[in-house]
């Protein structure tokens, strides 16, 4: 079996002794790149399956690197970015560019900390290096140009037995529960962008994410779409025409206060995996509110979250979404759901946006 090629660019020359150390114990077959421009060259002589990229370098920094790598050799990239608030936002940049994923920097001495990660690494740039590129990158660009024409395009295909007509509307609808991970930002903004002001249902979203990232999410998201996007920080009560964002590093979860449905942040257990949990939001939600009452969207992600819990959902009577193989960067978790026939219907992403639109008709 061939290694997997990973070109390594940081101009830290301890951290490229550690990456290299780590990578290739697993079975990597790792280039080092001291810079942006050196790494530009390296690209067509390596032929890298994945690239990790530093943000800030001299000569040229992580950001127009990544550019330029998107545009002259399309790969898989996973930045390596701090968790501040400046990190934050040029994380979110880099992911609107094209970027599979990000690897948070260790917050303390690096030769320190990098073991405690090291696993973690390793999972996020294997999964990377088999993303689905071509289709990914630009991924917001590509959807704003062909949201105009959604509305004639064949919407969905069966996703098992039970398929409703995709636009018959529905009626006593609570909320909308998204659950995504790895490719999530853009895929969000595909999502999001296209709905109205006035979209009826409120948006209540698990999106795994470090909490240093998921209030500039938020902060992105509302700049950009009509809707109105909030991080769920405290007891939140649901509103139309609002999406929330859970806080990251904990569990997002719904509740009841003196009779109104909230949305709320809550510690995040242990026995799961990813955090916030779309599994955990969903199961609160059917238990609060109703699985009739709920439509669920499970999009791009590693793993298997929120599968289990939507599919539950949909034999109690909720509605189902699942992105389709082709427009998600790792169809783990629709992929999951699928194969459990969970879904009622299988969309590409610049579809599920419509659906929901029809869905939410009067």
């Amino acid at each position: 079996m061939t290694d997997t090629r990973l070109l390594v660019v940081d101009d830290s020359a301890l951290m490229r002794k550690l990456l290299v150390e780590i990578f290739s114990g697993h079975g990597f077959e790792v280039a080092l790149a001291r810079s942006g421009t050196e790494a530009l060259a390296m690209l067509g002589t390596f032929l890298p399956d994945v690239v990790t990229l530093d943000v800030h370098m001299p000569d040229m920094d992580g950001l127009a690197c990544l550019d330029r790598i998107m545009v002259e050799h399309p790969c898989p990239v996973v930045m390596v970015s701090a968790l501040t608030a400046e990190g934050a936002d040029e994380t979110l940049e880099a992911l609107s560019l094209g970027a599979v994923d990000f690897i948070a920097k260790p917050s303390g001495p690096i030769s320190l900390e990098i073991d405690r990660i090291a696993e973690a690494l390793v999972e996020k740039v294997r999964m990377a290096a088999g993303a689905r590129i071509p289709r990914s990158r630009r991924l917001t660009e590509r959807v704003r140009a062909r949201i105009s024409r959604v509305a004639d395009q064949p919407r969905a295909r069966s996703a098992g037995k039970k398929q409703r007509l995709a636009g018959d509307p529905l009626t006593g609808v609570a909320a909308v529960l998204v659950g995504v991970s790895t490719g999530g930002p853009p895929a969000l903004d595909a999502l999001l962008q296209p709905l109205p002001a006035d979209f009826p249902w409120p948006i209540v979203i698990a999106q795994h994410m470090p909490a240093s990232f998921t209030g500039a999410l938020a902060r992105r998201l509302d700049r950009q779409c009509a809707l109105s996007v909030r991080e769920v920080s405290a007891a939140t009560s649901l509103e139309p025409g609002t999406a929330y964002i859970g806080r990251g590093d904990a569990d997002l979860i719904m509740s009841r206060r003196f009779g109104d449905v909230v949305a709320l942040s809550a510690p995040a257990r242990a026995d799961l995996p990813w955090h916030p949990s779309a599994d955990r939001l969903v199961d609160s939600a059917c238990e609060v509110i109703g699985a009739e009452a709920l439509v669920g969207v499970l999009m791009t992600g590693m793993g298997t979250d929120g599968a289990r819990a939507m599919a539950r959902m949909r034999q109690q009577g909720g509605h189902v979404i699942a992105q389709d193989a082709e427009t998600a960067v790792v169809w783990g978790m629709p992929g999951a759901l699928v194969a459990m026939d969970g879904a009622d219907l299988v969309l590409p992403l610049e579809s599920i946006a419509g659906q929901l639109c029809d869905w939410a008709r009067t």
